[in-house]
């Protein structure tokens, strides 16, 4: 069985959850877990973080709380879906960075895994998604706007 969620967070968004962003957390809680993925990107990008924070431990005193946080992400990646990083993601990616895109390398990986799937990214960083073509992008960090009918 195929999984196509509709949306994909990328690393800030996913950062942001993990904080308990309360915006994010009501956006989450609408829709089914199946609907909401990640990228294994986005999971290297966190265990790599955590492991560099575990490596540069100068008191003895503060690794517990950076072992438990490395606990806490990995039990986060068990409990939502994560994409893989797939041979038409690579095709896709080498295509866009052919166009010279200017984007981070990790992000660009993140919007080729989105399209080949189908799926917006949620991201706080539309300066450089909106540059990707055909990708949809979302910032769900901020409480939707009320209107005043």
């Amino acid at each position: 069985m195929s999984v196509s969620p509709r949306f994909v967070l990328d690393t800030d968004h996913v950062s942001l959850l993990q904080r308990g962003n309360p915006a994010i957390v009501t956006r989450m809680q609408g829709i089914e877990p199946t609907d909401c993925a990640v990228t294994v990107i986005t999971q290297l990008e966190q265990v790599q973080g955590r492991l560099a924070q575990i490596h540069s431990i100068k008191q003895e005193a503060d690794a517990p709380a950076r072992f438990r946080l490395l606990q806490a992400t990995i039990a986060f990646y068990r409990d939502i879906i994560v994409l893989p990083y797939s041979d038409s993601a690579a095709a896709l990616f080498f295509q866009l960075r052919q166009a010279r895109l200017r984007i981070g390398t990790q992000d660009l990986r993140i919007a080729s895994i989105a399209l080949v799937t189908g799926a917006t990214v949620i991201t706080r960083n539309g300066r450089d998604y909106q540059q990707v073509p055909g990708l949809a992008i979302e910032d769900w960090s901020k409480p939707p706007a009320v209107s005043s009918d």
